[in-house]
């Protein structure tokens, strides 16, 4: 698996924010109205549409309209992309990124 850093940390900043975390928890429950969201949170619709905004930018949220509601999910591949990365960064593998001085031998650590 070939990581992305930077693609990887634009998700953990957008996850950062504690508001944007717990959207993503009542996401995780399947797919919202951006007024069901909204009744979880003491904000204004505008500080929801931003919310919303940057977990779609950086790929964790997917969103559809019907008339004049909007309802968003879970993306789910880039949601499992984000939680097999961090495994790989924190697991002893044989593709580690330090390479003890040889370009072909993964380290011990």
């Amino acid at each position: 698996m070939e990581k992305n850093y930077e693609t990887s940390a634009k998700i953990f900043k957008a996850l950062s924010e504690p508001n944007r975390l717990k959207i993503i928890d009542i996401l995780s429950c399947g797919e919202k109205c951006a007024c069901d969201i909204l009744e979880n949170f003491e904000f204004t619709q505008p500080t929801l549409s931003h919310h919303m905004k940057v977990l779609m930018e950086c790929g964790l949220v997917e969103s559809r309209k019907e008339g004049l509601w909007s309802y968003y999910s879970l993306d789910n591949t880039n949601s499992n992309k984000i939680v097999l990365f961090l495994m790989n960064v924190i697991t002893d593998t044989d593709d580690c990124i330090c390479k003890c001085g040889n370009k072909e031998k993964a380290c011990n650590k």
